[in-house]
């Protein structure tokens, strides 16, 4: 059975890097905020707010095609059941996308450069699908599909 034999020198080393992870760890914990809200909390019996992009990826194929899609962002947001939420949907990417939610009546349009805001709540759980109707599938850089997960 060998002994585990520590110099001065090993000693000084550890210490010296366990002094230094604690250091990074409060320096991060101060300056970090964690991560950012994409909602709101409900004040006064407001609704909730919960914000959306559109957004656009673009890229170039091997051959030079040059190839796009568009998104919502967040992709996936999540909601209780019979809870009274406003979307809140602001047009980045694209000119326009007119869009619907799946097993709804909710219909609109989201503009570049302006807000769009959608009155919603549900009263059956299940996912349901914001589905821009430009952009609804690969053919058509897509698909442009969000997805509400209602519990």
């Amino acid at each position: 059975m060998s002994a585990l034999i520590l110099s001065a020198k090993k000693v000084a080393v550890i210490g010296a890097a366990v002094l230094v992870a604690f250091a990074a760890y409060f320096i991060g914990s101060y300056f970090w905020q964690g991560a950012m809200a994409t909602s709101s909390q409900p004040v006064n019996g407001e609704p909730r707010v919960i914000n959306l992009v559109t957004g656009e990826f673009k890229a170039e194929t091997a051959d030079g095609k040059e190839i796009e899609a568009y998104r919502w962002d967040p992709g996936t947001i999540f909601v209780e059941k019979g809870e009274p939420i406003k979307l809140s949907i602001y047009g980045v990417n694209g000119k326009e996308h007119p869009f619907f939610i799946e097993d709804t009546e909710i219909k609109g349009v989201v503009q570049q450069g302006k807000e769009t805001i959608v009155d919603l709540k549900f009263d059956k759980e299940g996912v349901y699908r914001l589905i821009c109707t430009t952009h609804s599938d690969i053919n058509s850089n897509g698909p442009m599909i969000a997805y509400i997960v209602v519990d």
